[in-house]
């Protein structure tokens, strides 16, 4: 069950890449796009990944900080960021307890296999702390814009 509006975003602490750590209460004060994504250089995420860079100076104005979320290692998101110009901070949840708490991680199908793996999923959580727009199952296409459009709102 994902989180929705209006509820706590729940906190955590994980490795970013360059060796780094991200805390979400430690952001306090500062509106944040906490965004999920399957895996690191595949087609959708890159789309995912390179949007959100692209308008990086529009969240910066909507003082939003953009932080990207995998179960892929750090890594693997050094080499994604360096290969493709990313800015922003890449989380890695690689005993995806974080993706459990905000619900993301669930069985998935693909040609007729399930297993489990991160729902592409983007929350808005203001400077409180509390989540004021959640995207379920993203669709790349225009999403980027869509989530800033929120975000300016704030």
């Amino acid at each position: 069950m994902t989180l929705s509006a209006g509820a706590r975003a729940p906190d955590f602490t994980m490795p970013t890449d360059g060796g780094g750590s991200v805390t979400l209460s430690a952001l306090k004060g500062k509106a944040v796009i906490l965004y999920f994504y399957p895996k690191d250089d595949t087609t959708g995420c890159t789309a995912e990944a390179c949007g959100f860079r692209d308008a990086e100076a529009d969240f910066s104005g909507a003082k939003a900080t953009v932080i990207g979320v995998s179960k892929d290692s750090v890594a693997s998101h050094d080499k994604f960021k360096k290969k493709h110009g990313l800015t922003f901070t890449l989380a890695s949840d690689q005993d995806t307890h974080v993706c459990e708490d905000y619900g993301v991680w669930a069985e998935k199908s693909m040609y007729g296999r399930t297993y489990f793996g991160i729902v592409r999923t983007t929350f808005l959580i203001d400077k409180d702390g509390v989540i004021q727009r959640v995207w379920n199952k993203v669709k790349v296409a225009g999403h980027v814009a869509e989530v800033l459009q929120a975000a300016a709102a704030l």
